[in-house]
């Protein structure tokens, strides 16, 4: 036997917790440079999504001479009321995930507090839980925070 694999059977022999008493959050944790990249991503998102939601003239009611127009007006409208509902949501879960990088919980499933896939990540920054959690929210097989901040801002 090798002196290092004997020394660390050794180890394990007098210490069989050794390797029980390792956190394994400790092994899931985000880089600083991560996070920061992240960060700088989603703060990127944030930007282009206020300056969207701040044209507010496709929702504009026009009157128009010709009854046909105005019947296409209104689907317009309506087109671009559905785009700043959408965004406006989106915008909510990018700013949530820039307070959880704050707060150094950000890539940790908000349900099951599992780590999130570093790919879905890359694919979803704002995402607040783990492929799994997802999907069960989807059926809504328990209540999401953005459930509960929809409910907020359609209140105000």
């Amino acid at each position: 036997m090798l002196p290092i694999v004997s020394n660390f059977a050794q180890i394990l022999e007098d210490s069989p917790d050794i390797l029980e008493n390792t956190k394994p959050e400790q092994e899931h944790l985000m880089s600083k440079t991560e996070r920061k990249r992240y960060e700088a991503i989603l703060e990127s998102k944030e930007a282009e999504l206020a300056g969207r939601l701040g044209n507010r003239d496709g929702i504009e009611i026009e009157k128009a001479a010709d009854p046909l127009d105005e019947v296409q007006s209104a689907g317009e409208r309506e087109l671009a009321i559905r785009n700043l509902h959408r965004d406006s949501n989106l915008l909510r879960k990018v700013r949530s995930a820039l307070t959880r990088i704050a707060g150094g919980t950000y890539g940790g499933c908000l349900h099951c507090e599992a780590e999130i896939n570093p790919r879905r990540l890359a694919a979803v920054p704002w995402t607040a839980y783990c492929i799994r959690c997802q999907e069960a929210a989807d059926r809504h097989e328990f209540e999401t925070t953005e459930d509960v901040d929809g409910l907020l801002a359609d209140a105000a």
